[in-house]
């Protein structure tokens, strides 16, 4: 890792925007605007280029329409951001970012939400479904963290939660995660853990010919009928894997995402979650195993920010 970090593009803001337009530009100059590709010509101002389509003739850098976007942050430092966000298991919180990258802890902190918005899949480009024929996909919900205005519970009022169709324990927030065995993952943040939410989100993320695999919950039992098979284990009796019948690729999943919300973020708002479930899919879906490097991964995130923005001030006045 101290071998990729010495690159030049990392340290010089005029090499990293030659590298972000090779990058983001294999074919030339595309105007964010239009959309049409090398044709456009450089203007006197650095990295400023003019569109030359009659009809458009709009100037714009490799940043424009891109989470970069109208950032005071140096070029050089965002792309080190991506590189340490994406080379970080469990993740980089943004007072080490503050810390490495000399920004502020404010800029650090939106920096991080921006990069996990590349990292996030889909938008206007519409998923696939997860498995296939003779493909098995895991399915698994948990809860972590605390639902913001939910009513304590104290230890000798807990009661241990019955999967029974029914949301898990009270006043957590619920997270649910579909994985293919060996290939990727798709996370999600229902507001409620029911059986009718459970269900939608199986139906329209796994294809139908795929061997469904889950654990005892009965959020599963209904909706897996429809698909090739349904195959169960018990682990309230012990039972965690029966041939090739187990879960514990999703339950892997949930073990980093914890690990990682809890040593290294400790704490996330809620209206949050879907950000930072959308940047453990994303290094989970890029991971080692399935032949990606660090830079390769980072590189796959910057593409990832093009089209996308995020303001700090939403148009209803609220706070990202």
């Amino acid at each position: 890792m101290a071998d990729a970090l010495s690159a030049k593009h990392f340290k010089d803001d005029e090499a990293a925007r030659k590298y972000l337009e090779a990058l983001r530009w294999p074919e030339g100059p595309t105007c964010p605007h239009c959309g049409s590709v090398n044709h456009a010509y450089a203007t006197k101002r650095t990295g400023v280029f003019r569109c030359a389509e009659a009809e458009c003739r709009s100037d714009f850098t490799v940043t424009t329409r891109s989470v970069m976007e109208r950032s005071k942050i140096a070029l050089h430092k965002w792309l080190l951001g991506f590189y340490l966000m994406c080379s970080s298991k469990k993740g980089i919180s943004a007072h080490q970012l503050h810390r490495t990258l000399g920004i502020t802890y404010r800029s650090a902190w939106f920096m991080t939400h921006r990069i996990r918005e590349a990292m996030r899949e889909g938008g206007l480009v519409p998923l696939g479904p997860l498995g296939g024929e003779g493909k098995i996909v895991e399915a698994d919900e948990t809860y972590f963290g605390k639902i913001e205005g939910a009513p304590r519970y104290s230890r000798k009022k807990y009661t241990k939660p019955v999967k029974s169709g029914k949301p898990g324990p009270g006043g957590k927030r619920a997270v649910v995660s579909l994985v293919e065995r060996g290939g990727r993952v798709r996370s999600f943040h229902p507001a409620v853990a029911y059986g009718a939410t459970v269900t939608a989100i199986v139906r329209e993320n796994i294809a139908r010919e795929s061997r469904l695999m889950t654990d005892e919950s009965r959020l599963y039992t209904r909706v897996g009928k429809e698909f090739a098979s349904h195959e169960t284990t018990k682990h309230a009796a012990g039972e965690y894997v029966r041939g090739d019948v187990h879960s514990n690729s999703v339950e892997g999943y949930f073990s980093v995402f914890k690990r990682g919300m809890r040593g290294v973020y400790q704490h996330c708002g809620e209206k949050h979650l879907h950000r930072y479930l959308a940047e453990y899919d994303f290094r989970f879906n890029h991971r080692t195993a399935l032949g990606f490097a660090d830079g390769e991964r980072a590189a796959l995130a910057v593409k990832g920010a093009a089209g996308k923005r995020l303001t700090y001030r939403q148009p209803d006045g609220a706070v990202v």
